[in-house]
């Protein structure tokens, strides 16, 4: 975590009282398989009771939710999570007002894509746009990537196509410039899952197939995500250039929408307008 002003802290320090506060008092013994004797004056569990349910000390437990400034670690405030109920959202915000990083959320889950982010897609035609997961695998492309960028029924992922498909390839107009941030920045995500497997099997299937890419994989550099400008050379429209957005998908952080929008000054958008109808509507 940055360091922080002792206003700030304070007022960190405030927020977990609250929140602690209240996610006690929405449990009852019942909830969590305790028995209950006699008249309770308040409702939710007592501070006690959480306690003993994440193996804690009262006295601890009850100097962390009024707020005092003590040490805690991330195996307590898991035993907290689980005693209290909390949901990976309220874990990761109980960590943050704890003063400590957020865990990652564990196991990557594949889940389907939404028709909304389906019609998001579609609705940004004719300019290009695809939702990527953390490994860069292709969840959805709208047709005008399709046609602007040549993927294919065999492109599944846009690390591996950047570096095995040559119709992909040779239509990028700077691909020798852009290919070690590409790389950079995919192993600054992967960074972020020391314990994925699908990272290193990603890596080592790439590797054997690029050496281009085996090679820039060596070098251990890392690059933080930057707007980027995405320049082709269509077949058919010529040059086209694009300012490159990344947006993570709320609800879905392991998800990404790329949005693809002309470059103004370039003529992108008058021939993209050309190219996309035209292409879609040639038949199959």
């Amino acid at each position: 975590m940055p360091s922080e002003s002792p206003a700030g802290a304070l007022h960190r320090r405030e927020q977990l009282r609250d929140f602690l506060r209240t996610r006690r008092a929405r449990l009852t013994p019942a909830d969590v398989g305790m028995a209950t004797a006699g008249r309770r004056r308040t409702p939710g569990l007592r501070r006690e009771e959480v306690a003993v349910l994440a193996g804690v000390g009262v006295s601890w437990y009850t100097w962390l939710e009024q707020g005092r400034d003590i040490n805690v670690s991330t195996e307590v405030l898991d035993a907290i999570s689980r005693a209290l109920h909390l949901t990976e959202p309220e874990r990761a915000h109980l960590y943050l007002l704890a003063g400590l990083n957020p865990p990652r959320a564990g196991g990557f889950r594949a889940s389907p894509v939404t028709p909304e982010l389906r019609r998001l897609l579609d609705a940004w035609a004719p300019r290009p746009a695809v939702l990527q997961d953390r490994y860069r695998n292709l969840l959805a492309v709208n047709d005008a990537a399709r046609t602007v960028f040549g993927y294919g029924d065999t492109d599944h992922n846009c690390l591996v196509t950047f570096f095995t498909n040559a119709r992909y390839r040779g239509m990028q107009l700077h691909w020798a410039s852009v290919a070690p941030d590409v790389v950079a920045s995919f192993r600054a995500d992967a960074a972020h899952h020391p314990d994925d497997p699908e990272f290193r099997r990603l890596v080592d299937d790439l590797s054997a197939v690029s050496p281009e890419f085996a090679e820039l994989w060596a070098r251990h550099d890392v690059s933080a995500p930057m707007p980027a400008v995405k320049a082709v050379r269509h077949p058919d429209a010529g040059d086209l250039v694009f300012d490159t957005t990344v947006l993570t998908v709320a609800g879905q952080p392991d998800r990404q929408l790329v949005l693809y929008d002309p470059r103004p000054g370039t003529g992108t958008g008058e021939r993209l307008r050309e190219l996309v109808p035209l292409r879609l509507a040639a038949p199959a």
